[in-house]
């Protein structure tokens, strides 16, 4: 008994050497998420942490650091510096990295030998589902994206370096989800699609609460050397979302038929008093006034009207616009039978009349 406890506190304290020497961590998710392994020293074969081709993201704390494909520091090697990197996709490396060594501040490596450096915190947001159409990138906060003409038209959205919040409403209000890093092929899942009107960067050591996370999005990739296999697609439901009637409102110019010409002809005879009044003289001075009243109703009866008889007047128009026939779905609900079992995904593209998945059933595009 007394063995066996001093074996278990033996290894713990080698564990937690490790983690405190520990100047490299790799993570299995993009955006440093799922399992990860803490490296202070050169791993020749990572299959020992049962982490052999599974890193996505890594974040070097100190000096610079290679990664290879192979065991024994063989293969395709690349070196990063110090700093996190989200993703190794854009080295060629995700889901690839076997063995890794830090290496001296040249270590005779050419600059070439370097990997791009770490990506800065930013959010791409995509006018449509997949990362298509327009697309509009920020580094920094934005209180109201109509400020920059993407304000609602967000349908699919990528996160780089930390996290992000993003909200329904400007000036970070109404209903707001926090981002992890990652590409988020689709906002419909989350209830956000053509919603989003504020975003800012989560400060990285800011605490937020599970519940307030976006679902993780789907890493539907060939994981290296994975078998594949084909199951057949039994059901597909184009989801198209419900759009409201749009209306606005439009200032213009109207013609306007006027049957009553009374207060006109008031004007009209007002005025025409006064001008008569002063042209008139003595006896005739009644007269005159008389008649430039008669002759100003007749005037007046025909002030605001055109040469057609219409008066133009200036007026708020309503205008209401149905939502288009045909929209475009947002997404395809799908099921397919792979041994026996049924499953469900959410797809951008319609699928062919079969899928590809993994042993367990996992799609992979």
């Amino acid at each position: 008994m007394k063995s066996s406890l001093k074996t278990l506190l033996a290894a713990t304290a080698i564990v937690v050497a490790a983690q405190a020497n520990a100047q490299v961590t790799f993570f299995e998710r993009e955006g440093f998420g799922g399992r990860s392994v803490n490296v202070g020293g050169p791993v020749t074969d990572f299959q020992r942490f049962g982490f052999n081709d599974r890193a996505s993201s890594v974040d070097i704390r100190e000096g610079s650091w290679e990664l290879c494909d192979d065991t024994g520091f063989r293969g395709r090697c690349v070196v990063l510096r110090k700093g996190r990197y989200p993703s190794l996709r854009a080295m060629g490396m995700d889901n690839l990295v076997t063995s890794t060594r830090r290496v001296g501040r040249n270590g005779g490596v050419g600059e070439r030998g370097f990997a791009p450096p770490p990506l800065l915190d930013q959010i791409t947001f995509f006018e449509r589902q997949g990362f298509g159409g327009r697309s509009f990138t920020t580094r920094d906060e934005v209180r109201n994206l109509r400020r920059f003409g993407f304000n609602d038209l967000a349908s699919s959205v990528e996160v780089v370096g930390e996290r992000w919040e993003v909200c329904d409403d400007v000036r970070f209000r109404g209903r707001c989800i926090v981002l992890r890093p990652g590409r988020y092929p689709t906002l419909a899942a989350m209830g956000l699609n053509n919603r989003v009107s504020s975003t800012r960067p989560v400060a990285s050591d800011g605490r937020v609460e599970e519940s307030r996370y976006a679902p993780p999005p789907p890493d539907y990739r060939r994981r290296h050397e994975e078998q594949i296999f084909e199951a057949p697609v039994s059901s597909v439901h184009a989801v198209v979302r419900q759009q409201e009637r749009r209306c606005w409102i439009e200032r213009e110019r109207v013609a306007v038929e006027r049957d009553n010409t009374v207060p006109g002809a008031i004007a009209g005879a007002v005025i025409g008093g006064i001008l008569g009044h002063q042209l008139g003289g003595g006896s005739g001075k009644d007269l005159a006034t008389v008649g430039g009243a008669l002759a100003g109703a007749a005037v007046g009866a025909n002030l605001g009207r055109d040469s057609s008889g219409t008066e133009v007047q200036t007026q708020d128009v309503e205008r209401c616009a149905n939502p288009p026939r045909g929209a475009r779905p947002e997404y395809w609900e799908v099921t397919y039978v792979f041994r026996g079992r049924e499953h469900r995904v959410q797809m951008t593209t319609p699928p062919g009349d079969t899928i590809s998945v993994n042993e367990q059933g996992e799609p992979r595009m």
